[in-house]
């Protein structure tokens, strides 16, 4: 490992980020994913909406996409 590496991670450990659908500003490495994984070392590779918002949207989502393609075999 490179030192410039661990500095720029040094910088982002105690950044923090407002999530853009609950409102909260948690920990910017914990709480959100990582969108660019070959630019790890800036806070904008981060995604602005936390890892629990996105779950539920997710899961919704799924939800709501089996439950518009209920549908049998044709009758032939």
């Amino acid at each position: 490992m490179d030192i410039d590496d661990q500095i720029n991670l040094e910088h982002l450990l105690f950044k923090e980020r407002k999530c853009r659908c609950c409102g909260k500003t948690k920990d910017l490495i914990d709480d959100f994913y990582l969108t660019r994984k070959g630019r790890k070392g800036f806070s904008s590779s981060y995604s602005y909406e936390c890892k629990q918002c996105t779950i539920k949207r997710v899961t919704k989502s799924r939800n709501k996409k089996e439950d518009l393609f209920e549908w049998g075999y044709p009758d032939w």
